[in-house]
């Protein structure tokens, strides 16, 4: 009996000390990209476009794109793709994604990032953090899901809005009335650019 304790007190601990190591490893991974991304971003010797592909040779590991093209049709509509069209939207969707995050992240230059303690839940993990200037405060929460062989994003929410949804909204609105074609030509157009 008391060497069933002892192994299930063992267990535990492990569970436990797998779980600190995993959101260290997570937030440690997120806290290194956005501060070699927003370092790019402070560098005066290189021009925009310079710096938008330096950044997103930094981030890009960090995201699972071909997941989030997937949840942002849902099992409504991506069931219903050929390989083909999967692959095409999810080229063009990673695409878009892309030119989003790089568009949020060039508002920052001098600002200050906080990175709040990470949550768990099973095999999740999120990481809220704020981007901190004079006169505003954004907050942006990363989700990461467990991957092969590292923790990679699926979703952000800024200001508690979902990116994924916020697609998903849009998508529905197009495929509910017309077709995946018709997704895929108005993905194929630059997204009109937030005004800041």
């Amino acid at each position: 009996m008391k060497n069933l304790l002892y192994s299930v007190c063992i267990l535990v601990m492990m569970i436990q000390t797998v779980g600190a190591d995993d959101k260290d490893v997570a937030k440690k991974l997120l806290e290194s990209k956005v501060e070699s991304a927003i370092a790019v971003l402070q560098k005066n010797n290189l021009d925009q476009e310079e710096k938008n592909k330096h950044i997103i040779e930094i981030v890009t590991p960090l995201f699972d794109f071909p997941l989030m093209a997937k949840l942002s049709l849902g099992r409504k509509y991506w069931p219903g793709l050929t390989k083909e069209e999967r692959q095409r939207f999810t080229e063009l969707f990673t695409q878009r994604l892309k030119a989003s995050y790089l568009d949020k992240l060039t508002l920052y230059t001098d600002e200050k990032v906080v990175f709040k303690t990470p949550v768990q839940e099973k095999r999740k993990i999120k990481i809220q953090t704020e981007l901190i200037s004079k006169d505003n405060t954004i907050s942006m929460l990363y989700k990461f899901h467990e991957s092969t062989n590292s923790w990679l994003i699926y979703d952000i929410e800024i200001q508690g809005v979902s990116i994924i949804s916020t697609y998903r909204s849009q998508f529905d609105q197009v495929l509910s009335k017309g077709t995946i074609d018709e997704l895929l030509t108005k993905l194929e157009k630059p997204e009109k650019p937030e005004n800041k």
